[in-house]
């Protein structure tokens, strides 16, 4: 099937829809993208891979739209790190995969926003072959008190 690739093609990278960025940065102002390249950046500040962003202290208002590949729990451990000891508030853009260990070790424990439909990631000819959804990790949040959340902004846009 063709859009198998996102499970397989070893590609991890796939770029936020700019549409669903500017929803959300509408709403949380973001300061600093934390998984980023210069082609893909979202916010004005970023962290590239060259600078590691898994060992350095994250601040302000982050987006993160991690690698779709098995380091995704390191990812989400580390940002629920970082807005646990209250460095920043973290929203992170990954599948919706309730049946995985990460999702239950971390994602459960912010708040979730499932997204109605598949994402269509830029450069991808298909829509994605799964759900997404938003986990925000709040600044000094409280392990165990994640929310879950239906967003279907009437504003959606192309996303």
């Amino acid at each position: 099937m063709v859009d198998d690739v996102m499970f397989a093609s070893g590609k991890t990278d796939w770029e936020t829809p700019l549409g669903l960025f500017n929803e959300l940065n509408r709403e949380f102002g973001f300061t600093l993208d934390v998984c980023a390249t210069v082609e893909n950046a979202k916010a004005y500040n970023f962290i590239s891979p060259d600078l590691d962003a898994l060992t350095i202290t994250w601040t302000g208002i982050c987006w993160l739209n991690p690698p779709y590949g098995r380091e995704i729990s390191v990812w989400m451990k580390y940002a629920m790190s970082q807005a646990t000891q209250g460095n920043c508030e973290v929203v992170c853009l990954v599948p919706a995969r309730t049946d995985a260990r990460w999702f239950w070790d971390t994602a459960r424990h912010g708040e979730i926003r499932f997204l109605k439909g598949r994402l269509k990631f830029v450069g991808a000819e298909h829509s994605a072959p799964f759900p997404s959804c938003l986990v925000i990790f709040r600044r000094f949040m409280q392990l165990g008190q994640g929310t879950v959340k239906w967003w279907n902004p009437e504003t959606r846009s192309d996303w």
